[in-house]
C-alpha cells in the first residue's frame, strides 16, 4: 500500500504506450485464473469487455480514467449487463439505463469490466464470494465481490456501498483500502436503496490516493493534492466504545500499536472515552436501517416474499413493527449525535478505531459483524480503512479513520499521512 497504483496504470494508457485492450486483457486473464476459486463476479463477459476496450481505442478520447478496468457492485444499474441485486427475484434483470456512477465512470474513459457479487439486496445474507487471502473465510459483506476482486488483483478498483459496514469491513477482511465518503457526496441515482437516509457510495482500491482519485471523478471535484500531505501531524481521538467487548485480542493490539507508531511520528493521540450520546446513536442506527429497509423493499415483500431469505424477512418484519414515532425519535437521536460529533473536530482532525472485531471469520455463512462501522455510517462523515497488522490466522486487520461531514479532502490527506506512517 502507498503509491497510487491507478496513476501508474493510467500513465502508459494516457501516453499510448499501452492500449485499452491490452490493459483490459490483463485483468481478464487474472479473472480467468482466479475466479473459479474466489467467485467475486456476478456477471463477467470477456468478449463484451474486449469489444468495449476496442471501441475506446478507436475513439481515441482519453478521459481521466481512460482504459481503467472497474468492478461494479451488483446493486448499481447497468444498461448493458444484468443487475440482479444478489436476489433470485431479479435473475436476468436488465435495466434500461446506467446508474449515475456507472455513467460517470464510462464518460471518464473507464471500462466497466463486470458486476461484482453483493449480498442479498446489500443486506446480511451472504453471496458466493470467498476471501482471496483464505478461501475458507468470509470476504465480508455486502461489497464482498468488490473487495475480493481488488484484493486479488482482478481489477485495480471497484464500487461499493455502505449502510452499516459494507465497505469498511470487507476491505479490512481482504486487506485493501475501503473509503466511504460523506453521505450524499456521490450521487445514488440508479442504485437499489436499502436505507435512503444512510446509503452511501464509495470505493475499494489499493491505496488512499487511488480511492481519492476515483472519488474526485465520481463527485466532479478537483483531485485531492497530496503534495506535502499535511502541514502537521494530525490530532487523533482514539475510540474504544461500548462495543469493545466484541473486539478480538489481535485487533485490539493492532490498534494500540498503530496509535503508538502514529504518536512516535508526531500525532497527538487522545482517548475519546465512550460518550453516552454515541451509545444512544448506535442504538438508533438499527431502527433507522430496518424501518427504511422494510419500506424500500415493499414490492419484493408483497409480491415475491417466498424468494426472500429468512434472514432478510426477519429484518423486514422487525422494521415493519417499528412505529413512525420510534423511527422519528431515532432520527432525532442521530441528528443530535451528528451535531455533537461535528464539534469534536475543534479538538481533533481524525477519529481512529478498529475496522472490524478481528480478522475475517472462518466459514462463509456469516459476513462478519458491522458493530465497529454502524456508528460512523450513521454520523454521515467520511470513513476509511487502512490495512495494518494481521490476526492469529495471518489474515489482514485494518485501522479505521473517521472525519467530519463534508470535510473529505482534508480527511483524505490525513488518511494518506496515517497510511504512510503505518506502512513504514
Amino acid at each position: 500500500m502507498g503509491k497510487s497504483l491507478i496513476k501508474s496504470l493510467l500513465a502508459p494508457l494516457q501516453s499510448g504506450e499501452m492500449t485499452c485492450e491490452e490493459a483490459t486483457t490483463i485483468c481478464l486473464t487474472r479473472i480467468e485464473q482466479r475466479e473459479p476459486d474466489v467467485r467475486a463476479w456476478a456477471h463477467i463477459d470477456p468478449a463484451q469487455a474486449i469489444a468495449e476496450a476496442r471501441r475506446r481505442d478507436r475513439d481515441g478520447v482519453r478521459g481521466p480514467l481512460f482504459g481503467l478496468s472497474i468492478g461494479v457492485k451488483d446493486i448499481f444499474n447497468t444498461a448493458d449487463m444484468p443487475t440482479e441485486f444478489g436476489s433470485p427475484i431479479y435473475r436476468g434483470h436488465r435495466p434500461s439505463a446506467d446508474s449515475a456512477c456507472v455513467a460517470i465512470l464510462r464518460a471518464a474513459g473507464a471500462v466497466v469490466l463486470g458486476k461484482t457479487v453483493t449480498t442479498e439486496f446489500a443486506t446480511t445474507y451472504r453471496g458466493k464470494t470467498r476471501n482471496p487471502r483464505h478461501l475458507d473465510r468470509t470476504p465480508g459483506g455486502s461489497s464482498s465481490g468488490s473487495a475480493a476482486a481488488v484484493a486479488d488483483g482482478m481489477v485495480p478498483a471497484a464500487l461499493g456501498t455502505q449502510t452499516m459496514g459494507s465497505i469498511i469491513r470487507p476491505a479490512a477482511y481482504c486487506g485493501v483500502v475501503g473509503f466511504k465518503p460523506s453521505f450524499g457526496l456521490i450521487n445514488r441515482a440508479g442504485v437499489k436503496p436499502q436505507a435512503e437516509s444512510l446509503d452511501t457510495i464509495g470505493v475499494l482500491a489499493n491505496g488512499v490516493e487511488d480511492a481519492a482519485l476515483l472519488t474526485a471523478v465520481l463527485c466532479g471535484a478537483d483531485p485531492v493534492s497530496f503534495d506535502g500531505v499535511v502541514s502537521r501531524p494530525p490530532r487523533i481521538f482514539l475510540y474504544r466504545g461500548p462495543d469493545w467487548t466484541k473486539i478480538e485480542k489481535g485487533a485490539d493490539e493492532a490498534l494500540a500499536m498503530a496509535a503508538t507508531r502514529l504518536a512516535d511520528a508526531g500525532a497527538v493521540i487522545q482517548d475519546a472515552g465512550s460518550p453516552a450520546i454515541l451509545r444512544n446513536a448506535l442504538a438508533a442506527h438499527l431502527e433507522i436501517v430496518c424501518f427504511e429497509l422494510a419500506r424500500s423493499l415493499s414490492f419484493e415483500w408483497h409480491r415475491h416474499r417466498p424468494q426472500l431469505s429468512a434472514t432478510l424477512c426477519g429484518l423486514i418484519e422487525f422494521g415493519r413493527a417499528i412505529s413512525l414515532e420510534s423511527y422519528l425519535s431515532a432520527q432525532n437521536a442521530a441528528a443530535s449525535a451528528r451535531e455533537w460529533f461535528a464539534k469534536t473536530f475543534a479538538q481533533a482532525d481524525l477519529w481512529m478505531t478498529a475496522s472490524a472485531p478481528g480478522e475475517a471469520p472462518l466459514g462463509l455463512e456469516s459476513t462478519g459483524d458491522p458493530i465497529h462501522n454502524r456508528l460512523w455510517s450513521l454520523l454521515h462523515g467520511p470513513a476509511l480503512t487502512v490495512p495494518f497488522g494481521t490476526g492469529p490466522g495471518g489474515l489482514p486487520l485494518g485501522v479505521q479513520l473517521i472525519g467530519p461531514f463534508n470535510g473529505d479532502a482534508a480527511f483524505l490527506r490525513g488518511a494518506r499521512w496515517v497510511e504512510t506512517q503505518l506502512a513504514e
